[in-house]
C-alpha cells in the first residue's frame, strides 16, 4: 500500500508541475488585438500586456538601423512610432502604405517595440475589373 501511495504523490506532483507550466506558457503567449486608438485609451495599462497593433505604415517613416527597424504607423489621424526588434527579416510587403500589425509592448516612452511585424499590400487582394454587361466575368 506504501509504493501506491508513493506512486500517487509523485504522479500528483508531475500533473501539477505540467499544470502549472501550461499555466504560465498561456498567460506568456496571450496577446491582445488593438487599434492604435485603442492603445491611446489603455493607458498605463498597455505597458504591462503583450499587445499586436494594427495600421498602416506610414508614407517615408520607415529607417533601417542595422538590425532594428524605425516605422511610423497611421490609423485615421493618429499615429504610433514602432521600433521593430525582432530577429525575423521583414515581410517582402511591407513597405509605405501597407496594412501591418506590430507584435510586442508598449515603452514607457511611448514607442511600441514589436518583436513581430506582419503585413500584407492591399492592392493583391483588390477584385479584378469587371467586363462590361456581364458581372460574372472577370478581365485579367
Amino acid at each position: 500500500m506504501k509504493n501506491y501511495f508513493k506512486f500517487g504523490v509523485l504522479i500528483a506532483i508531475i500533473l501539477g508541475a505540467l499544470g502549472w507550466l501550461a499555466v504560465g506558457g498561456i498567460s506568456d503567449t496571450k496577446t491582445y488585438y488593438k487599434t492604435i486608438s485603442e492603445l491611446n485609451q489603455m493607458g498605463e495599462q498597455a505597458k504591462d500586456k503583450r499587445l499586436r497593433v494594427g495600421g498602416d505604415v506610414a508614407a517615408n517613416s520607415i529607417v533601417r538601423d542595422g538590425a532594428n527597424v524605425t516605422f511610423t504607423m497611421a490609423q485615421e489621424k493618429l499615429q504610433l512610432k514602432v521600433v521593430y526588434e525582432g530577429t525575423e527579416p521583414l515581410p517582402d510587403t511591407f513597405k509605405p502604405g501597407a496594412q501591418a500589425l506590430a507584435d510586442g509592448k508598449l515603452g514607457a516612452d511611448g514607442v511600441f517595440h514589436a518583436k513581430k511585424i506582419q503585413a500584407k499590400c492591399a492592392s493583391k487582394y483588390e477584385a479584378a475589373p469587371q467586363v462590361k454587361g456581364n458581372p460574372s466575368v472577370r478581365s485579367s
